[in-house]
């Protein structure tokens, strides 16, 4: 019922794609572990090849750099890229690194956090790999505003740029990993530190 596909097939469109149920996306994705996959507001089906070396080592030290901060917090979930979160549009996206607040949290059940929750994070990062195109990754951006991110960085390792994203703000874009990005006041006391992510 729930279909194999290969790492070669980089989007499936149509059927079986679209008439996919929230259970069954689940399914195919947990049939699929080997792959990212992602769900457009559209239904349609997104199959992500590996990331490089240099944005896979960026993404586990943004993910590392929020956990280090959630151990003096405690608050909240810091996640990684594997989970997928149900979005009010409809899309399942998987960020590299998010955090949800516990106000958020409070608003799903346990079960439902076995899954893809219908939940938005207040917190998110996205890495560039080399198969993306900032204006692609820029327009995902703006997606996860709209459906309630409240602070979001976007990092591009080959470039040594980032873009800060915050809803109702201009893009404030950042060049060269020797700087800090803030947190505030969405996490109190963060600040990704763009040298470790550089490392």
């Amino acid at each position: 019922m729930y279909p194999s596909i290969s790492a070669d097939d980089y989007r499936v469109l149509g059927d079986p794609a679209t008439g996919f149920s929230d259970e069954d996306f689940f399914q195919f994705c947990q049939r699929n572990p080997d792959l990212r996959i992602e769900r457009t507001a559209n239904h349609e089906i997104i199959i992500m090849p590996p990331a490089g070396f240099e944005s896979s080592s960026a993404s586990a030290s943004s993910v590392g750099l929020l956990f280090v901060w959630f151990l003096k917090s405690r608050l909240g979930r810091v996640l990684e890229s594997s989970v997928g979160y149900t979005l009010p549009d409809g899309a399942v996206l998987s960020p590299d690194a998010s955090w949800v607040s516990p106000e958020r949290l409070a608003t799903v059940t346990p079960e439902q956090l076995q899954k893809f929750p219908s939940l938005c994070p207040d917190f998110i990062i996205e890495v560039k790999s080399p198969s993306d195109r900032i204006p692609t990754l820029q327009a995902k951006m703006e997606q996860w505003l709209n459906n309630g991110v409240r602070l979001g960085f976007l990092l591009d390792t080959e470039t040594e740029t980032a873009y800060v994203y915050r809803p109702n703000h201009r893009v404030e874009i950042v060049q060269g990993f020797e700087n800090e990005l803030s947190g505030e006041p969405v996490l109190s006391g963060f600040r990704l530190d763009l040298r470790e992510i550089k490392a």
